[in-house]
């Protein structure tokens, strides 16, 4: 959804909606979580991004972040109206190690988590993967691949990441509405299927 063209109308939700539900979208630094929470959200975004400076020229690795010039600094914040009766609130993760402090408060009343992942750079999500299990969140990974000629095999992703069976992996585009749409659809039928 266009978050730009969000209307008086939608920017409270509806009265007949009864249900909330906090999803983490989670990812290491310039995997595109920003992006698809803007690609989602149904209200303008809130976006806590800010240009990257010199002083963290050292700290933030932008090998493989080609053109980047900004970075989020506090969190992401969109929200998606799934039904007459339920919402989801989406809230993004800064990316870099230096923010992890936030991840405490972020996880609190999390359903889990939508972990965005770069083939090209598989080590970096290590950490965020150590993340969401010290914290106990249930997670989806959605392959964030903006090159479909590269794309790797999902057993090949499932075993360089020592995936368990049961995790759910899908490709997505985090600039396209319908495949980042999908991949949220996947981590929430996850998290219907551990409620069973």
């Amino acid at each position: 959804m266009d978050s730009t063209s969000a209307s008086a109308e939608n920017i409270y939700v509806p009265d007949a909606v009864q249900r909330a539900a906090k999803i983490l979208v989670v990812g290491h630094f310039a995997v595109g979580k920003t992006t698809l929470i803007g690609t989602l959200s149904e209200i303008a975004p809130l976006r806590t991004e800010e240009r990257m400076t010199q002083a963290a020229a050292h700290l933030d690795d932008l090998k493989g972040a080609h053109g980047k010039v900004t970075t989020t600094v506090a969190l992401d914040f969109g929200r998606l109206t799934l039904s007459d009766e339920l919402v989801l609130y989406l809230f993004g993760t800064p990316g870099q190690q230096r923010f992890v402090e936030l991840w405490e408060d972020m996880a609190r009343g999390s359903l889990g988590a939508l972990l965005l992942v770069d083939p090209a750079r598989l080590a970096d999500t290590f950490p965020v993967i150590d993340l969401i299990e010290k914290y106990g969140l249930e997670y989806a990974i959605a392959v964030n691949s903006f090159d479909p000629e590269s794309r790797h095999g999902e057993d090949e992703l499932r075993e360089a990441l020592d995936l368990l069976p049961d995790t759910p992996l899908v490709y997505c585009d985090a600039r396209d509405q319908k495949s980042s749409a999908q991949a949220l659809i996947t981590l929430v039928t996850h998290l219907l299927s551990r409620v069973d």
